[in-house]
């Protein structure tokens, strides 16, 4: 699987020619949604979720879907069958990825400021997505994607939130809003959040691409010889039964 990091919050997965896009927003980018096979998107906010462009892209490719929380997916009830409303503990499979949904409300922002529904998508074992949200999955994260600015989120809650899902690596997103200096200056709070397991917390610039073969390749030779925590795994597999 090859995960290449867009503008902001959005993420393209890609394997064996198949493609997820993760919360292609107004601020993502142009092309976002070329070649996309399914289209996921954490929550209704404007920077995870262009909507005309995804209005769009489902009218003129006959084959895409949207797959997001059931109150977001009402809003393009117009397309049928093709967008599905999921829901914290569901799994679906798309094309050729596996995804477990973890639900939790958007972020407090502010007290004025409604809060939204928010879903995370962990992508065939290995990539997390939590939107908007500090959600710590029920199983183990190899790579998370990091929120790393927001209205609703203290640098130290980042660090604590890396700290506690433990991926074996990790990459920022949400980005969108630092300046020159303010991303010079993540690099050192990315470096302070991975320092006690020695975790690779790292920003990729946008259009930069990264192949996970060799940690999926890993964590499946985790899983197979129980190197993998047991409790995580005995809930992973409560929780996401089919």
């Amino acid at each position: 699987m090859r995960l290449t990091k867009l503008e902001h919050a959005c993420v393209r997965l890609e394997k064996d020619g198949e493609v997820l896009v993760i919360d292609p927003g107004t601020w993502s980018g142009p092309g976002v949604l070329d070649g996309a096979t399914a289209i996921l998107v954490t929550h209704e906010h404007f920077d995870h979720l262009d909507a005309d462009l995804v209005r769009s892209a489902l009218a003129g490719q006959p084959g895409l879907t949207l797959w997001t929380n059931p109150q977001l997916a009402e809003q393009f009830a117009e397309f049928g069958g093709r967008v599905h409303g999921v829901q914290e503990g569901e799994a679906f499979g798309v094309a050729d990825f596996e995804v477990h949904v973890y639900g939790a409300p958007h972020a407090l922002i502010h007290r004025d400021i409604p809060i939204v529904a928010n879903t995370g998508f962990l992508v065939d074992g290995t990539v997390f997505h939590p939107g908007d949200a500090l959600t710590v999955p029920e199983e183990d994260v190899p790579v998370l994607l990091l929120p790393a600015s927001a209205p609703w989120l203290k640098t130290g809650e980042m660090i604590d939130y890396a700290r506690e899902v433990n991926p074996r690596q990790g990459f920022a997103i949400h980005d969108a809003m630092l300046s020159d200096k303010g991303l010079a200056g993540l690099t050192n709070w990315l470096a302070l959040a991975g320092r006690p397991a020695g975790t690779p917390l790292d920003r990729l610039e946008p259009g930069s691409t990264v192949d996970l073969s060799s940690l999926s390749g890993l964590m499946r030779a985790a899983r197979a010889n129980g190197t993998v925590g047991y409790a995580l795994r005995s809930r992973h597999d409560q929780r996401f039964a089919r």
